[in-house]
């Protein structure tokens, strides 16, 4: 049970509250006005919701994301075993094609987030995955470098929405720091997509059929097996808390309390689905330090999480290994990042912290990319791959998930976050073109790249840090409370005094 106490009530409301039973969890909807945030969830209620969730969501979120990466990087993979040489993908063609998936992607992102609710995730999220399945598996019946452009341009238009309308979907259902381990668990599928897609490629190259060589078929069977997946996932996935089916009445209507408490009164509404948009809360997102250094932020980790996914394979190939044992070597670095994202990501959420995590994250891939400049050894040059992808990985969620804490409501959040993933994704323009052909076998240039970026990633990190605690301490010591008194309590959102800031 749950005590609920509503603000200043008058003699009469007193009276009223006190001659009726206590009221209960599943009463919350029904009762209109707004609750203390000192009525807590009880801890065993609150865990049980939490793991009903974990078991109900985090899975199909998973399988998402495991596909979303290898539909887009499976390139990478066919382009070794044989689709440049079968296009004729001379110069920078290959880049070019990498690239032009990234313009309706970063186009889509923020318009994506913003109708996300309206046309009800748990159907909107799977359509995209069944659209982009079908154009993946279309990939493999490309002839012609303008085929490739035109296959890769519709599959960035039917994955652009994919990645933020997660982050938003997560944050209707999970406390704020809850949200770090969720991300991470289904942002780990993206290095062991890099593994499991090695592994797949290394075999669907062999088959040779009906006059398709090799790589058509890596194409052919990823797409539709994630065409699959995607109509299995139109049945699982609830659109927003009031609409889950799996949980008791009394664990759905606390999962809604439990959000409304999270807010700590930035969110004027009891539900997401009570909320209206405005494009006051539009605004309000793009007003937001974290949003412009975050964004920024994670356009630099982007880069090298990009170019190391697409070039992998290659990188490898350049050591001196042939074709299939270079996407078999793509497995263990891959695999490493992939516990490196889960345990950060645990660590992060226990300890409340993203900021501190991310500067470990992002010296440790310098570490790797120095290895691989300055070493002529071929297993010290491996080696740097490994401490590369354990490093920028966990990265990724880390910024996703610190901005995503720090914006409410969910409309400011929506925009945020949409807007944060556009400008990342603008670095695939950069990232596309790290390693030349020209510049093999050594590609000092796209490592050195990637070392920059990185180390601007830090300054931004850092940046952001030392303006969340200072703002923090403000709202401490009581020097944004005059928002309480001069403006709309339900308009105020982050800027509420009582909303903290996740360093």
């Amino acid at each position: 049970m749950v005590t609920l106490r509503p603000e200043s009530p008058s003699n009469e409301e007193k009276v009223e509250r006190d001659a009726s039973p206590p009221a209960r969890i599943h009463d919350i909807e029904k009762v209109d006005t707004t609750w203390d945030s000192s009525a807590e969830i009880p801890a065993d209620l609150d865990r049980r919701i939490t793991r009903k969730l974990d078991v109900r969501l985090m899975p199909w979120l998973f399988g998402l994301w495991l596909l979303a990466f290898i539909d887009r990087s499976n390139i990478g993979n066919a382009r070794i075993d044989g689709l440049a040489e079968d296009l004729h993908l001379d110069a920078n063609k290959f880049n070019i094609a990498l690239a032009v998936f990234y313009v309706p992607y970063i186009c889509y992102d923020v318009p994506s987030n913003l109708v996300i609710k309206y046309f009800r995730a748990g159907y909107y999220l799977p359509v995209l995955l069944i659209a982009w399945g079908i154009v993946s598996l279309c990939t493999g019946f490309v002839k012609t470098y303008s085929g490739l452009l035109v296959a890769r341009f519709f599959l960035g238009l039917t994955e652009g929405g994919l990645l933020g309308g997660m982050i938003v979907y997560l944050a209707m259902f999970y406390r704020r720091h809850q949200m770090l381990y969720r991300i991470t668990l289904f942002y780990c599928a993206a290095p062991l997509s890099g593994a499991f897609g090695g592994l797949l490629a290394t075999g669907l190259a062999q088959i040779r059929s009906g006059g398709y060589n090799g790589w058509p078929f890596i194409f052919f069977v990823e797409g539709a097996i994630t065409v699959v997946f995607g109509i299995l996932v139109l049945f699982m996935l609830p659109h927003t808390p009031s609409d889950i089916k799996f949980m008791t009445p009394e664990e759905k209507h606390a999962c809604i309390a439990r959000m409304r408490l999270d807010a700590h009164g930035s969110n004027a509404s009891a539900t997401v689905g009570d909320e209206k948009f405005s494009w006051y809360w539009v605004r309000r997102a793009l007003a937001n330090v974290n949003t412009i250094v975050l964004s920024l932020n994670f356009f630099a980790i982007i880069t090298p999480i990009y170019s190391f996914s697409l070039f992998l394979p290659t990188i490898i190939r350049s050591l001196g290994y042939t074709a299939v044992k270079a996407q078999l070597l793509t497995v263990p670095p891959n695999m490493g990042a992939f516990f490196a994202v889960l345990l950060v990501g645990n660590f992060s959420d226990k300890l409340r912290v993203r900021g501190p995590l991310m500067l470990g994250g992002c010296l440790m891939a310098i570490v790797g990319y120095i290895m691989l400049i300055a070493s002529t050894r071929t297993l010290t040059q491996y080696g740097g791959t490994f401490f590369v992808a354990a490093g920028i990985f966990p990265c990724s969620p880390l910024v996703m998930g610190w901005l995503s804490n720090n914006l409410a409501p969910h409309y400011v959040r929506a925009t945020g976050t949409g807007f944060q993933i556009m400008i990342a994704n603008m670095a695939a323009f950069i990232a596309t073109f790290t390693y030349l052909q020209e510049d093999a076998p050594r590609y000092t240039t796209g490592h050195a790249i990637n070392i920059g970026m990185l180390g601007l990633a830090l300054i931004l990190t850092s940046i952001n840090i030392v303006y969340c605690r200072w703002e923090n301490q403000k709202r401490a010591s009581g020097e944004r409370d005059y928002r309480l008194r001069e403006e709309d309590e339900a308009m105020l959102g982050y800027r509420h005094p009582h909303f903290k800031y996740t360093i």
